[in-house]
């Protein structure tokens, strides 16, 4: 154990550090889309030869947080992770305007993670790539789930993690990492482009490609096949289940990211015992 912690700390520090990781990453989730379409939209002004646009800074660090609606500062103690959304009985101390369960949620799921993968590998360097990973496709899923979007800025960064990965701590694996990657890509836009050409409609983004191309990179490719049967069989329930209680939904695209989010997080921390089930059923 590192330094000689005692295991109660040492557990009760990884748990803070997920619930702070996760309050972060709402940051992440709730800003970066901001972000990307004020560049896009910088570069297409600078493309037409237009004077740029004055904006107030806007970014991962500033300005201070504040309430979406009422745009009201929001003190540091109702910052705190969990406690501050619970404290506030999810509205704004201002406005008292429903503050979104989303960011307690991903607070939790930060602190979940980052218990489970130390109960899985241990207080090692390995862990906290499989941690990075997993808050990764956590920001992913989430804003996947709002915007129908899963940027570059996160899924390339993921995908050349998972190459490092391997190249570090299980070189043996690197190839069957490399031709994760390639396959995963390969697999989606195939299947992209059949279904378009069947239907004449879009069936899925070229983000869900590098999304499946960076599990591929982190799992291997031989792993591809039930992290896709996963994937596809949660999206497939839930697309169900939410046009059966809400009619108005059918022929409304769906997101998938966030299903090939829990699949991904399923396979990076119990891949092993999941496949030999799987191989087992079908034998």
């Amino acid at each position: 154990m590192p330094g000689n912690i005692p295991t109660f700390l040492l557990w009760l520090l990884v748990a803070l550090l997920g619930l702070s990781l996760g309050s972060f990453l709402n940051v992440v989730i709730t800003r970066l889309p901001v972000m990307l379409m004020r560049g896009w939209r910088a570069e297409a002004r600078a493309a037409l030869s237009l004077d740029p646009e004055s904006s107030p800074r806007f970014d991962l660090l500033g300005p201070p947080s504040m309430c979406p609606r009422c745009e009201a500062p929001i003190a540091w103690r109702h910052n705190l992770p969990l406690l501050g959304w619970i404290g506030l009985r999810g509205r704004c101390a201002h406005c008292q305007k429903p503050i979104s369960i989303q960011y307690p949620l991903v607070e939790l799921a930060g602190g979940l993670f980052a218990l489970a993968v130390l109960a899985l590998q241990g207080p090692t360097l390995e862990a906290v790539f499989i941690f990075a990973a997993c808050l990764t496709l956590l920001a992913l899923a989430v804003i996947d789930l709002r915007l129908q979007l899963l940027p570059d800025i996160l899924t390339l960064p993921l995908l050349w993690a998972g190459l490092l990965y391997h190249l570090l701590f299980q070189p043996l694996g690197l190839p069957n990492a490399v031709l994760g990657a390639m396959l995963g890509y390969l697999s989606l836009w195939a299947f992209h482009g059949l279904f378009q050409r069947v239907t004449g409609k879009r069936g899925m983004g070229h983000g869900d490609f590098k999304l499946l191309a960076a599990l591929g990179a982190w799992v291997g490719w031989p792993y591809l096949p039930l992290l896709l049967v996963l994937s596809a069989a949660g999206g497939a329930l839930f697309g169900l289940a939410s046009q059966a209680l809400d009619p108005s939904r059918r022929g409304q695209p769906m997101p998938f990211g966030p299903w090939l989010a829990v699949a991904g997080w399923m396979m990076l921390l119990a891949g092993e015992p999941l496949m030999a089930l799987y191989l087992q059923r079908i034998a």
